[in-house]
């Protein structure tokens, strides 16, 4: 039987979601790739183990993570139930609705329909009664805004879901869904986007600006751009890259002359500063206030140790700054 280590709560710092009372580490596992059903079970089993045994509680999912879509749910809640059901109290557990789940109208974006059927086949999965984050995965340009936050309102006034959570919304769109939730005295607390040294989106569509003022979190994901900001790609792409075996992500063309060229160079102030380049692009958004954790991937537990070595130095110079910015337009 699996026990967790008793030195799990001193390798991570914790950090306060925005103004709630939520706190999560500062660097989180998603099960995005590497937990569909083409994945090794025993290998999920030992990702989420090391994990929990170096202090990382919270674990993200969707939906629609797989392949197949609900594979990753499912897989999950097969290591929930070999391992970590003993310690629900201590884990945070997300999941999201809102890309395509199903066939037909009912199976995609942001309607009431969609939102709280997707919670209940996910809690299903997982053989959960609740998760304690439950996103909408994406904005919705044709359902109201007030009935998708509606949905979200309900799925916590059900008990199926303690916080509610956005993911992919723009800095104007948050702040109208987060007058909504306030006038429905939701517990909105986190905002989960895409953002790395290589993608700025969030800076320039108002969510970091807008969720600071509003004193709601931000979960990072892709920090480390889909694998760019390792050292995977500096001498070219590996056979076993997922440019070869999964190209829905990231494409062989992604990766320029140009490009390499600029990690390179980021590599190499990562090295003078002591650090991987994947330990300097999460210490990066770790030296942001406005983070309260980045979200990793793996496909093997010794990456998990990897990157959770960022949190070692997440203090950078004027100059280092500035140099990354030059280098990651």
């Amino acid at each position: 039987m699996y026990q967790a280590a008793q030195t799990r709560y001193t390798t991570l710092p914790y950090r306060r979601c925005g103004n709630s009372g939520l706190l999560l580490p500062a660097v989180s596992l998603g099960l995005w790739h590497n937990f569909g059903d083409t994945a090794p079970y025993e290998n999920m089993r030992a990702l989420c183990r090391t994990a929990f045994d170096h202090g990382i509680t919270h674990f993200d999912l969707a939906n629609n993570y797989g392949p197949e879509p609900g594979a990753a749910e499912r897989n999950f809640g097969k290591i929930l139930r070999d391992d970590l059901m003993p310690y629900r109290d201590e884990l945070i557990i997300s999941t999201k609705a809102g890309y395509t789940m199903w066939d037909g109208p009912y199976g995609d974006w942001g309607s009431r329909k969609y939102l709280l059927a997707s919670l209940d086949q996910s809690l299903r999965r997982m053989g959960l009664d609740y998760v304690d984050i439950f996103y909408h995965h994406r904005m919705d340009p044709k359902t109201p805004l007030e009935e998708t936050m509606g949905a979200l309102a309900q799925a916590v006034r059900s008990g199926k879901a303690l916080y509610a959570g956005l993911s992919n919304y723009d800095g104007p769109t948050l702040e109208k869904a987060a007058a909504i939730l306030d006038e429905l005295h939701v517990p909105f607390v986190i905002n989960q986007n895409r953002y790395s040294i290589l993608d700025r989106t969030v800076e320039k569509n108002g969510l970091k600006e807008t969720a600071a003022k509003l004193g709601k979190g931000i979960i990072t994901f892709s920090p480390l751009a889909q694998g760019r900001l390792t050292d995977r790609y500096l001498h070219g792409i590996p056979a076993d890259s997922r440019v070869h075996t999964d190209g829905r992500f990231l494409k062989e063309s992604d990766l320029t002359p140009e490009l390499l060229a600029r990690i390179a160079k980021l590599n190499d102030l990562a090295a003078a500063r002591g650090q991987t380049l994947a330990e300097m692009a999460l210490a990066w958004l770790l030296a942001k206030e406005e983070i309260t954790s980045v979200l990793i991937g793996a496909s093997r537990p010794s990456q998990i140790l990897d990157n959770i070595k960022a949190v070692e130095n997440t203090t950078f110079t004027a100059e280092e700054l500035a140099e990354i910015d030059r280098l990651s337009v």
